[in-house]
């Protein structure tokens, strides 16, 4: 499984342009930067990401990472489970 992890221009400020040059070193992962995710609201209170679709917020940057790693497992953790 390869993840798509989208982030929003716009929500650069919070400092999410850090953490997206970040995981866009890793191979394993599809790293899209959009100029809007359409998500507004969330882009302007706090670091948010969407992976998968589906949209991982968190208080600090650190924590989105953490997040997002955490979302990454619990995707794989279900890719895994419809193999089998």
């Amino acid at each position: 499984m390869r993840p798509i992890i989208e982030f929003c221009a716009s929500n650069m400020g919070h400092g999410t342009d850090k953490l997206m040059h970040k995981l866009e070193e890793n191979p394993d992962y599809d790293v899209i930067e959009y100029g809007c995710l359409n998500n507004c609201g969330e882009c302007y209170l706090t670091p948010f990401a969407m992976v998968e679709g589906d949209i991982v917020a968190a208080d600090t940057v650190d924590e989105l990472e953490e997040k997002i790693a955490a979302k990454i497992k619990e995707l794989e953790a279900w890719f895994n489970i419809e193999l089998d």
